[in-house]
């Protein structure tokens, strides 16, 4: 399967009017893409295209609740009639809860999952049906949460779980019929967005993201990345990625970890704002890629680099090891020419011991 590259596809984008989804589109339209923006809100999404058609991109908007099957569809019926078809689609759109789940009202649990859950079933649906004739990418935003949950965003962890197992399963099964479509999961860690603002907060203080914190451009690269390479997953972030291996190879001791941890790590020392909106129900996006964390924010991550350009770290650690290797061999031949000293002095002194020991 080859896939375009981003300068010749058009590209479809949930939830572009904030954080991670701003942050692809604004990318995407550096790197050349067309571009079909989806949100719930329209004044932002106007503002978001005209500012990239201002900068000879093509974007088009459309104002849509993605847990709203039909209005997906008349966005994607839009991207049909404007660019003739889309190529990737990117499922992005999402919310979280700050609490604890017993504590959490079962219709705001149920409103999280119509974003999370279910927009990317919509999503997901609506563009394997355009794209099983035509060929592309559906790339679905994950979680390291995932691989792993966390208490206090328990809600949202099931449902990042969710998005997993569905893309998995589908991505099987699209498979099964040849269909030409790269399937990805992408899974941020902590990153810095506007998340923590527009999620509900139940805490008696306001909610923080854990670190290690990575800026949203790492997340916007390897979407990116997966749009012009078939990947089947993509951590980003090295603190995620052994959050998930550690959950995997010691889940009771990861258990113990984040029951110490979760919950202070995800409240800044400032009390709750009270009343404070957020997007569970209606938004409140406002065209800001980075939310308001105030610790360390890594700008870079060397897995990333591994991943994004493999042959590099191959001939790295080839080299390495061939250096290894020469170190080694080094080693062996001074202490084989070593023994061969030795032992050529041990027979030039043999005889000498011999005559005197016979005089």
């Amino acid at each position: 399967m080859k896939l375009k590259k981003v300068s010749q596809q058009t590209i479809v984008i949930t939830g572009a009017t904030s954080g991670i989804g701003l942050t692809t589109a604004r990318m995407a339209a550096r790197k050349g893409a067309r571009l079909v923006l989806i949100a719930r809100n329209e004044e932002a999404l106007r503002q978001l295209a005209d500012e990239l058609n201002s900068k000879n991109t093509e974007a088009i908007y459309f104002a849509a609740d993605v847990a709203d099957e039909n209005a997906l569809r008349n966005a994607a019926d839009a991207a049909i009639a404007r660019f003739g078809g889309f190529d990737t689609w990117v499922n992005n759109a999402g919310v979280s809860i700050y609490g604890e789940i017993l504590e959490t009202q079962l219709e705001d649990m149920r409103r999280l999952f119509d974003t999370n859950f279910w927009g990317v079933v919509n999503g997901s649906r609506i563009a394997a049906e355009h794209l099983k004739n035509r060929g592309g990418a559906l790339i679905n935003i994950g979680s390291v949460l995932s691989d792993r949950a966390i208490p206090v965003q328990g809600v949202y962890s099931a449902s990042k779980h969710a998005v997993k197992g569905f893309t998995d399963a589908l991505r099987m099964e699209l498979e099964s019929e040849n269909y030409p479509i790269s399937v990805t999961l992408i899974k941020p860690s902590a990153i810095n967005t506007p998340y923590t603002e527009h999620a509900r907060n139940l805490m008696s203080r306001e909610p923080n993201v854990p670190p290690p914190v990575y800026a949203p451009e790492l997340v916007a690269e390897a979407i990116l990345f997966c749009a012009q390479n078939v990947v089947r997953d993509f951590t980003v972030g090295e603190g995620g990625k052994m959050i998930s291996l550690m959950g995997n190879l010691a889940p009771r001791l990861t258990d113990k970890a984040m029951e110490w941890s979760a919950a202070a790590t995800q409240q800044k020392a400032s009390p709750d704002l009270g009343n404070r909106p957020d997007s569970l129900y209606e938004t409140h996006s406002d065209l800001r890629e980075r939310g308001n964390y105030d610790g360390i924010v890594f700008e870079e991550s060397l897995y990333q680099r591994a991943k994004l350009n493999p042959l590099l770290t191959s001939a790295i650690l080839i080299g390495g090891a061939a250096a290894l290797v020469a170190v080694v061999a080094g080693k062996s031949n001074r202490e084989r020419n070593g023994d061969e000293v030795n032992h050529r002095n041990l027979q030039n002194e043999q005889p000498r011991s011999l005559e005197v020991g016979h005089s």
